[in-house]
């Protein structure tokens, strides 16, 4: 997966996934397109986050289909992993919000891949934990 850490328009997503042609072309390597559409851990109020859900996801929808990439983004709140899910094949879940029950659940529930990226702050071993949460859903 590759791709720019937050989308800032859709020209920068194009130039970018230009870019990213001959990996994404590699027959070795299973290629993601990865942007996000709000990055909402930002540390300042005035840093920018991203053009939102709405505009984010219609963005990524013209990658996926301009250049055929399949589309990683990650998801802050439950109500956004049904929304995403139509655009993204993998939702990804924050470090900062791994254990969060109602988030793992809604992500689990779309036909999406999941990826539960694990907290700085956990211990390996209980990542399993929200492992076990997205399997019993």
């Amino acid at each position: 997966m590759a791709g720019p850490c937050v989308i800032e328009s859709l020209e920068n997503l194009r130039s970018i996934a230009t870019k990213l042609q001959p990996l994404a072309n590699n027959e070795r390597l299973d290629f993601y397109f990865k942007a996000s559409f709000d990055k909402a851990n930002r540390t300042s109020l005035e840093s920018y986050r991203g053009p939102g859900l709405e505009k984010g996801l219609e963005m990524l929808q013209i990658i996926k289909e301009e250049f055929g990439y399949k589309i990683l983004t990650d998801v802050h709140e439950s109500y956004q992993a049904s929304v995403a899910a139509k655009v993204a094949d993998i939702l990804q879940i924050p470090a900062f919000l791994c254990r969060q029950t109602d988030l793992i659940v809604a992500v689990s529930q779309t036909n999406a891949i999941v990826n539960i990226k694990k907290g700085q702050f956990m211990n390996p071993k209980d990542m399993q934990y929200s492992v076990l949460k997205a399997l019993k859903t």
